[in-house]
């Protein structure tokens, strides 16, 4: 039997498109999460003290950090922590590749 490497089993099931638009959700909250925990930790924030800041609870934040929610953090969130860390957020599109655009469509 060969053996199968972890990127080429992935690469197989984003052949599925609901594989594929559920990997690409959770690849963005782990963006965000390891994101705010970089910002929070440069400034030298407890989770509670951006939690104060960004007029939310410490428990929101764990729970963004960890990147383990199912949702998406709102945009209003997302803002309120920006803010909160002298930052702004910046939305951009991209050109995907005609491999990965197939996955959608």
């Amino acid at each position: 039997m060969t053996p199968i490497t972890l990127k080429k089993a992935i690469s197989e099931e984003l052949k599925d498109k609901e594989f594929a638009i559920l990997y690409e959700k959770e690849r963005i909250i782990n963006s965000i999460a390891c994101t705010v925990v970089e910002l929070r930790q440069r400034q030298g924030l407890t989770q509670s003290e951006l939690a104060q800041k960004a007029h939310t609870t410490q428990p929101v934040i764990a729970r963004l950090e960890r990147g383990s929610d199912f949702r998406i953090p709102s945009l209003e969130l997302l803002g309120r922590i920006a803010y909160a860390l002298g930052k702004e957020i910046v939305i951009d599109f991209k050109q995907v590749s005609n491999i990965k655009q197939e996955r959608y469509t």
